[in-house]
């Protein structure tokens, strides 16, 4: 067994073939999805074919991905010749690429992974997701050990944070709009598990998040604000200028922390590697 160590996160990884429900064993798989893939990555067995690779290690915080792993294209449009090429025995897609079903079936075998459906607490949807790729691995011990092993240390986590003032967790869209991230979130799992409040109650679509004006922040006085990166483009200098921003009273009274980019969408993975982004951003305040 594999031990990958990433700034205090134990990853305990395992997998083989691909095998469950009925679905063929598989050795070579492609995907379109990046929570798939890093549940994959995590799990010690990486697909061999895997779109927009360059915008996945920026959102995954990846320098580099294992050998033998493909760029297959867009995600909304993949090259199937090279997808071909990878003689994938299985293709694992989310919802959002199932239209692309019936040009990728030509190539191997199609399967609907639902992480971000409602239908659940978003984490034991997370835990569903690695426990299926690991049955489908023929190796259910992989699944335990990355769950329990990112469960261990976000209680870790909290055990070392202060406490700290409620939370609003933002992406800007442009220098008026946000989107505010709240239930069915990954970022509201991890905020649960570790102790922390989130003070956005508003409804939030599927993937957790509402998308709001600036100024509905004012009426939040006592929390702090978590910028999620990146910024906009040309927003970096923007901010501090923005008279708006200036009056919110998290600004006003420097309760504002930003952390680098996220996949806001992601498995556990993405869920440890925010919990310790800002764990590290809250105690460095």
């Amino acid at each position: 067994m594999r031990h990958c160590f990433h700034r205090g996160l134990l990853v305990l990884a395992c997998l083989g073939t691909l095998t469950a429900n009925g679905v063929a064993a598989s050795t070579k798989v492609v995907t379109l999805d990046w929570t798939i893939a890093e549940t994959l990555i995590a799990l010690d067995s990486p697909p061999v074919g895997l779109a927009e690779i360059p915008q996945y290690q920026r959102w995954a915080g990846v320098e580099r991905l294992p050998s033998g792993v493909l760029d297959v294209g867009l995600r909304a449009q993949p090259n199937r010749e090279l997808i071909a090429q990878q003689a994938p025995d299985h293709v694992l897609l989310s919802p959002l690429f199932m239209r692309l079903s019936n040009q990728l079936s030509i190539i191997a075998p199609i399967t609907a992974l639902a992480t971000y459906q409602p239908g659940g607490p978003l984490w034991q949807r997370l835990k569903r997701t690695t426990v299926t790729l690991a049955k489908l691995s023929g190796n259910q011990a992989a699944a335990a050990t990355l769950i329990d092993g990112v469960e261990t240390y976000l209680s870790q986590q909290k055990a070392r944070l202060e406490p700290q003032p409620p939370l609003l967790i933002v992406q800007f869209i442009d220098a008026r709009h946000l989107r505010v991230f709240g239930e069915h979130s990954l970022f509201q799992a991890v905020v649960e598990r570790l102790g922390l409040t989130n003070v956005w109650q508003q409804p939030t679509n599927q993937w957790g998040f509402s998308t709001v004006a600036l100024e509905e922040l004012l009426s939040y006085s006592d929390a702090a604000i978590i910028i999620v990166e990146p910024l906009p483009s040309g927003m970096d200098d923007g901010i501090t200028s923005n008279a708006l921003w200036q009056q919110l009273p998290a600004v006003k009274e420097n309760r504002v922390v930003r952390v680098p980019a996220v996949w806001s969408f992601g498995g556990l993975p993405s869920a440890a590697r925010f919990a310790e982004l800002l764990s590290e951003a809250l105690l460095a305040r």
